[in-house]
């Protein structure tokens, strides 16, 4: 999980985190408000919350992408362990991150219209 503070920040990390087969998906959570301290005082931001599904395996991969690519000097680099899940949908995750596998990274046309928001 990372947050980020602009819409094209977290398109830019998903996407690359997906082309790069270190996450197989990455859920982009707008409208996140946040309040933290900061070099000593508070502060207050909307941010996007992406959560980033991969594997233990692609951990490492998947920090040293949002350390490259975050706009952040400390960015939100957080992993949980999933201790029960969908055996089908786990399994989807793990050929998502077959480097091995045929892909194509050919885009889908976006399912919804932005513009009618």
């Amino acid at each position: 999980m990372t947050t980020v503070g602009t819409e094209e920040q977290a398109n830019l990390l998903a996407s690359e985190l997906v082309s790069r087969r270190h996450a197989a998906c990455v859920n982009i959570v707008p409208g996140l408000r946040s309040v933290y301290r900061w070099q000593g005082k508070i502060c207050r931001d909307t941010e996007f919350m992406l959560v980033v599904k991969t594997s233990e395996s692609e951990y490492a991969a998947v920090q040293a992408a949002i350390l490259e690519l975050h706009g952040y000097e400390l960015p939100e680099i957080l992993a949980f362990k999933v201790c029960k899940g969908e055996q089908r949908f786990l399994d989807w995750i793990t050929g998502s991150l077959d480097k091995q596998a045929a892909f194509s990274d050919e885009e889908e046309p976006a399912m919804l219209d932005e513009t009618n928001f």
